[in-house]
């Protein structure tokens, strides 16, 4: 940003008037100008550090301080500066040596231990920053050199010490040090998000959700100018950019893990949200964490983007721990097994360092499924037999501790349990679909069946019992005994339920001549239809849609195509409502399944539901311009033709083959 001429004698005023203004840029602007002309002068250097640290342009600040050192080497208040400067830069190595001359000092050795603990500390070097920390505590503690100068100093002590115990696990111990901090300090959102933090790692959501509402409302009252809110409400507001003030207040670091309770709590939205209620920023300026959380939570709606910003991240230093495990894992969502195999190759030196040894044993098994399904289901199998032996301790000791009456020990075990059956669950799941892509129902059920004994209770498992089930084709009513508790569960909320688990049900109900609980069952789907309708007449729902497609398809596999057919075309309308790319891609394959048999003169329609196809492929023709016929992975090169990926493209090449069948020639 340009400053604008001074007038001759006001250069200092205007100087500290930006300053006191917060307009640190302008005045970047105006001390380097007149910094050329005087590149020694101790205040405007001093000032110039002052205003990058501010902005958060830490190198800068650490050159600058770095010049006052070599020009005033008797001013150690410089060299602590310039150290501080270096740490917040993640010169790590730098600000060590630049600290090390203070620890002879008396008046600046508390200082200098407590900043040599925090760079260890953020080196991953936890024993070294607990000595330094303690070592800075004992000195206070006898009143020699080192002792801190009031307690604002021991209460910083105290902090690292709540950081050391969190990186311990010890949650609840971290808070009360943190707790203990802000009694002698007063109110500090740093340290109010430090227990926030401290609970989510506890899994305790409610209290750490009541941390970060008053971290926001502190900063919408205090700070209105940081807009907070602004950007989720459409509106269309500048950059605050990255301040001290904005660090100050905790802001973006509370939306962060607001965003991330909400994202394991699986509402998606509220998450997303989060992230746009934060002060208004542009994407050059956001933080690492913030731009793996875009990532993630945009990556249903935006999985190229997101892509690119795990990858972005993954290549600075330092990145936020969980990209490198959350990108492979993407990777292998989404079946990109070579990229995944490339990063981890790439990446040897991140693999310790970054992943547990359950989750590398997990991805390498994923990705050695694709060449050797045999290989990676023995690997597979032997990361759930350590789970399942865990299982079975913790089970143990959940019983002990009941009868013990120990609620503490109960409370501790039960989540160590539900911890262990989540790393269980997704490496049942691999090794079921080993056996699903081979289409051998019969194995994955008796998979399944074996881990009964943990998982029965577990939502994702009883879902996939029925699916794996109704897939046997002989085991319906089995089918119905899992997907009716999903349903009733929701019964009030019917549109909650997945569509596909509603179809099966249905077509599980029709299949055991049952065929009154389906209708009852489509009436509920319906009646819920009508009422988000009523509430939301712009969102386009298409439960009742994919039931009647599912059943249609039914009866098209069963050979009846007058009725598979008709209930195809029917479920789609209206079409400007119901037309997806999801619910045309079952609807094209009952018409290439009917186009198949009319070619091999297998069946024969009636001439009224010939032309009811071709005014239905009409529709399909005039309402699917713009609707993607296919969606295309995210990172694919070659892309397909435009005008070609469209549902427009697709029923026009449907009723060519129609007319071309049935001999129409006009």
């Amino acid at each position: 940003m340009e400053a604008a001429p001074v007038p001759d004698g006001q250069y200092t005023a205007v100087v500290y008037g930006l300053i006191g203004g917060g307009r640190c840029g302008e005045a970047v602007s105006l001390l380097s100008r007149e910094l050329q002309k005087s590149c020694r002068s101790r205040g405007g250097l001093s000032l110039l550090g002052y205003c990058h640290y501010q902005l958060q342009d830490f190198a800068a600040a650490a050159e600058c301080y770095e010049q006052l050192v070599a020009l005033h080497p008797e001013l150690d208040a410089y060299r602590l500066y310039q150290a501080q400067a270096l740490y917040k830069a993640g010169l790590y190595a730098e600000a060590l040596r630049a600290a090390s001359p203070l620890l002879d000092l008396p008046a600046y050795q508390g200082r200098a231990l407590r900043l040599q603990a925090a760079i260890h500390y953020a080196q991953g070097d936890l024993p070294a920053a607990k000595s330094l920390v303690e070592e800075a505590l004992a000195a206070a503690a006898d009143g020699g050199p080192g002792a801190a100068e009031d307690p604002s100093e021991r209460a910083d002590a105290e902090t690292i010490l709540g950081c050391l115990l969190y990186r311990q696990g010890r949650h609840e111990e971290a808070s009360g040090k943190f707790a203990g901090a802000m009694q002698v300090l007063g109110y500090c959102p740093e340290l109010s998000y430090n227990m926030a933090l401290c609970c989510y790692a506890a899994k305790q959501y409610a209290p750490a959700l009541k941390h970060i509402s008053d971290i926001i409302e502190r900063g919408i009252h205090q700070h209105p100018e940081l807009s907070v809110g602004m950007t989720t409400e459409g509106i269309d507001v500048r950059s605050v950019g990255n301040t001290l003030l904005l660090h100050r207040t905790a802001l973006v670091e509370a939306f962060n893990l607001k965003a991330a309770i909400e994202y394991q709590l699986r509402n998606l939205k509220a998450a997303q949200e989060a992230l746009t209620d934060m002060p208004p920023r542009a994407e050059e300026e956001l933080d690492p964490v913030t731009l793996h959380n875009q990532a993630l939570m945009n990556m249903d709606s935006q999985p190229t983007e997101g892509f690119e910003k795990l990858q972005f991240l993954l290549l600075q230093n330092p990145c936020p721990p969980e990209t490198f495990g959350n990108l492979l894992l993407l990777y292998c969502k989404h079946q990109y097994y070579d990229l995944a195999a490339d990063v981890l190759a790439e990446n040897a030196h991140l693999t310790y360092k970054l992943l547990t040894p359950y989750l590398y044993n997990f991805l390498d098994a994923i990705i050695t499924c694709q060449t050797a399904p045999e290989e990676a289901f023995h690997k597979l199998d032997d990361s759930a037999g350590t789970l399942t032996e865990q299982l079975r301790k913790l089970t143990k000791q959940v019983q002990e501790a009941r009868q013990n009456w120990d609620d503490e020990a109960v409370k501790k075990a039960v989540n160590e349990y539900d911890e262990t059956l989540d790393k269980y669950v997704p490496v049942l799941m691999a090794q079921a679909k080993i056996y699903w892509d081979m289409k051998n129902y019969t194995m994955v059920e008796k998979i399944f069946r074996k881990s009964a004994e943990f998982c029965n209770d577990h939502e994702v498992w009883k879902l996939n019992v029925a699916h794996v089930l109704f897939m046997q084709e002989n085991k319906y009513k089995e089918a119905i005994s899992f997907y009716e508790p999903i349903v009733k569960k929701h019964y009030d909320n019917i549109l909650h339920v997945s569509a596909i688990v509603l179809a099966n049900l249905c077509v599980s109900y029709i299949l055991t001549s049952q065929n009154e609980d389906a209708e009852e069952l489509m009436r509920k789907i319906e009646k819920g239809e009508e009422q988000l309708s009523y509430n939301n007449p712009d969102q386009n729902i298409y439960h009742l849609c994919i039931v009647n497609l599912v059943i249609g398809t039914l009866y098209c596999v069963k050979g009846n195509y007058d009725f598979g057919i008709s209930r195809v075309i029917k479920s789609l309308e209206p079409y400007n409502k119901k037309l997806s790319t999801d619910t045309w891609y079952y609807a094209k394959r009952c018409f290439l399944s009917l186009l198949e048999n009319m070619s091999k003169h297998m069946i024969m329609l009636r001439d009224s539901v010939i032309q009811e196809c071709i005014q239905f492929l009409k529709q399909c023709e005039l309402y699917g311009r713009n609707i993607p016929a296919v969606i295309e992975q995210p990172l694919e090169e070659k892309r397909m033709h435009s005008g070609k990926n469209t549902v427009t493209y697709e029923a026009r090449l449907l009723r060519a083959l129609m007319y071309k069948i049935i001999g129409w020639t006009g």
